[in-house]
């Protein structure tokens, strides 16, 4: 019998805790959130690079898009891991799986938004966006990534402090 109550009273002290892990992986952290904001701003400049090819300054703006790539790999890197471990912590079948589903989203969701205006109007308007990203260091690239927009909501949501 005090086995007993001593396993109910360890399973009810520990209830909360367990409750409060599970509910946690249904958002973000900021770190997580800053990471699905950063691989969006990514996601931006490959459609950007790959949309404005043909446009006069298109080979150059995909060389630039290579460039940001290249000098911030320790960066995107990194989202890729806080989101793989937000994925693996939530309990999602493969995380692997799930970061390369959400890069697709996010590049056919900008590739959308890119195919509603006309090439030349996209490109026009967006493409100072890569030359602007090339220019900022780590600690400006993750600011912007920090930011929320109302129009480019995450796919989790941020959990409450």
């Amino acid at each position: 019998m005090k086995k007993f109550a001593l396993a109910l009273v360890l399973s009810l002290c520990l209830s909360p805790v367990a409750a409060e892990a599970k509910g946690s992986s249904a958002c973000y952290t900021p770190k997580e959130f800053e990471a699905e904001q950063g691989l969006r701003i990514h996601s931006e400049l490959m459609v950007i690079g790959l949309t404005c090819m043909k446009m006069p300054q298109g080979p150059q703006m995909y060389m630039k898009y290579q460039s940001f790539t290249q000098k911030n790999k320790g960066l995107i890197s990194s989202y890729e891991n806080d989101l793989i471990g937000y994925y693996r912590r939530s309990g999602s079948g493969d995380p692997e799986v799930k970061l390369h589903t959400l890069r697709t989203n996010l590049a056919n969701q900008i590739s959308q938004h890119a195919i509603a205006m006309s090439t030349s109007t996209f490109c026009k308007r967006f493409s100072p966006r890569i030359d602007q990203a090339l220019s900022m260091d780590k600690p400006k690239i993750r600011q912007w990534a920090q930011h929320s927009w109302q129009t480019s909501t995450t796919t989790t949501p941020v959990c409450a402090n």
